[in-house]
C-alpha cells in the first residue's frame, strides 16, 4: 500500500502536513475529508499523484488519470453547492487568494458539472467580476439569498466568515428539510404494505374461493358477495384499473403543479387540523432564519425582508408576508408590519418587538427560528405517534374484513349442507 504526503487546511484555517497510507489517491483524499481537512496538496511518496502545491502558484490536480475515471456524473445539486461553499470558506480562512481557492476547487472536483460551474465562476473572477456577480450568472443554483450574503462579505471584507454563516444556514435548512422527509418514510412504508397486502388478498387469495362459491349465488352472505365481486373485478380488470389510477394520478400531479392547483392545495394544507400548524411553523422557520442570517451580515432591512419572503414556498404565506415590506418602506415599525401579516403567534411578535427596541432584530429572528424548529420537530414526532397506529389499525381492519367475509361464505356452505 503506497504512502501519500499531504498538505491540507483545517477548519480553524491552519495549514497542516502529514503522511498516510491508502490504496490510491481517491481513498487518501476521502480519509482527509473525513477528518475535517480540505486537501491542498497530495503526492505519493515517490511519484507525484496530485499537482504541484497551491502555495507555489500551481493549480494542482485532484486525482490521477485512473482516479479521474471514477468521476461522478449528474448535474450540480444542493449538496454540491453546500460542499463548495464549505471548502471555499476553509481555503479563504487558510489564507488562499480567491482565484487560487477556486482553482483548487476545480481540480478537487470529482464531478464534471461541478468543475465546469466553478471554472465559469473562476473565469469571471479572473476577468475582474466580483464573486457575487459571477455567481449571479447561475441563479438556478445560487439563490438571491446566497448572492446577497456573498455581496455582504465582499463589502465587509469578511468573506470567509460570511461563507461560514452561509454554510451554517444551509446545513440547518437541510437538516430541517431532511427531518421532515425522514418523518414521512415510515408512514409511506406502512401505506405501501397496506396497498400490497390488499392487492395480494383481492388478486390471489379471494379468487381461490370463487369456484367454491360459484353454485351458491344469492345464498352467499352479502359481505362475501361484495368481496367476491371485488376480487373478480380486480382479477379481470386489474391492469385497466392500474392504468386508470396511474393516469388519474398523473393528471392530479400536473394540476397540483399548476398555479391554481398549488394555491388550492397550499390553502387547504394550512387549514388541516394537525398538518396545518406544522406547515405554518415550518414555513415561518425558513423565513425567520433567512431574515436573521441576512440582517446579521449587514444586508439592508428592506432587501432582507424581500429575500426572506421569497424563501417561503407556500404562496398563501408569501402573499401575507409580502405586505410587510410596503409597511416598513413607508416608515412603519417591523413589529407592526409582522402583526399585520396575521400569521405570527404572540411569542414571535414579542420577540420581534424586543429585537426592534434593542436594535437586535437579526439575533431575535434567529432565536425565533430555533424555537419554531424545535416545535416543528416535536410536532412531527407527535403526529407520527398518531399516524402509525392508525395506518396499522386500518390495514388490520381491511384484511380482517376480507378474511371474515370468506369465512362467512364457508360457514354458509356448511349450513346448506346440513
Amino acid at each position: 500500500m503506497p504512502d501519500f504526503v499531504w498538505r491540507a487546511a483545517t477548519a480553524a484555517g491552519k495549514v497542516e502536513e502529514g503522511r498516510l497510507s491508502a490504496p490510491n489517491g481517491a481513498v487518501a483524499l476521502r480519509q482527509l475529508r473525513e477528518q475535517g481537512l480540505t486537501p491542498l496538496r497530495m503526492e505519493e511518496a515517490h511519484t507525484i499523484t496530485v499537482g504541484a502545491a497551491v502555495n507555489k502558484g500551481a493549480t494542482g490536480t485532484a486525482l490521477l488519470g485512473h482516479d479521474k475515471a471514477r468521476q461522478i456524473k449528474g448535474p450540480v445539486n444542493a449538496a454540491d453547492v453546500l460542499a463548495l461553499t464549505s471548502e471555499l470558506a476553509i481555503m479563504l480562512r487558510a489564507g488562499l487568494a480567491l482565484d487560487n481557492a477556486l482553482r483548487v476547487l476545480v481540480d478537487m472536483s470529482h464531478k464534471p458539472s461541478v468543475a465546469m460551474l466553478v471554472q465559469g465562476v473562476l473565469d469571471g473572477v479572473k476577468g475582474g467580476t466580483p464573486l457575487s456577480r459571477a455567481l449571479a450568472e447561475h441563479r438556478a443554483l445560487f439563490s438571491d439569498f446566497y448572492i446577497n450574503m456573498v455581496r455582504s462579505g465582499e463589502v465587509s471584507g469578511q468573506m470567509s466568515a460570511v461563507l461560514d454563516r452561509l454554510v451554517e444556514h444551509m446545513e440547518r435548512q437541510r437538516a430541517l428539510r431532511d427531518s421532515v422527509i425522514s418523518a414521512t418514510i415510515y408512514p409511506a412504508i406502512l401505506l405501501g404494505v397496506a396497498v400490497l397486502s390488499l392487492i395480494a388478498m383481492l388478486g390471489f387469495v379471494v379468487p381461490q374461493f370463487e369456484k367454491l362459491f360459484t353454485d351458491m349465488g344469492d345464498a352467499l352472505p352479502l359481505p362475501t358477495q361484495w368481496v367476491m365481486a371485488l376480487g373478480h373485478a380486480f382479477k379481470s380488470y386489474g391492469l385497466l384499473i392500474a392504468v386508470a389510477l396511474f393516469g388519474l394520478g398523473s393528471l392530479l400531479a400536473r394540476w397540483f403543479r399548476s398555479p391554481a392547483g398549488r394555491n388550492w392545495w397550499q390553502a387547504r394544507l394550512l387549514k388541516m387540523p394537525l398538518m396545518g400548524p406544522l406547515a405554518l411553523k415550518y414555513q415561518l422557520t425558513l423565513f425567520s432564519r433567512s431574515l436573521g442570517t441576512l440582517l446579521g451580515n449587514g444586508v439592508p432591512l428592506l432587501t432582507a425582508l424581500h429575500i426572506a419572503t421569497e424563501t417561503v414556498s407556500n404562496v398563501i404565506l408569501q402573499q401575507a408576508l409580502a405586505k410587510v415590506v410596503p409597511i416598513v418602506k413607508e416608515g412603519g415599525k417591523v413589529v407592526q408590519a409582522i402583526s399585520a401579516a396575521g400569521i405570527f403567534e404572540p411569542l414571535a411578535i414579542n420577540l420581534i418587538r424586543v429585537g426592534e427596541e434593542t436594535g437586535r432584530i437579526g439575533p431575535m429572528m434567529l432565536e425565533l427560528s430555533n424555537i419554531l424548529n424545535r416545535e416543528v420537530e416535536t410536532g412531527i414526532k407527535r403526529l407520527l405517534t398518531l399516524v402509525e397506529p392508525v395506518l396499522i389499525l386500518v390495514l388490520g381492519v381491511l384484511i380482517a374484513a376480507i378474511i371474515v367475509s370468506i369465512l362467512l361464505g364457508i360457514l354458509s356452505i356448511n349450513d346448506l349442507a346440513v
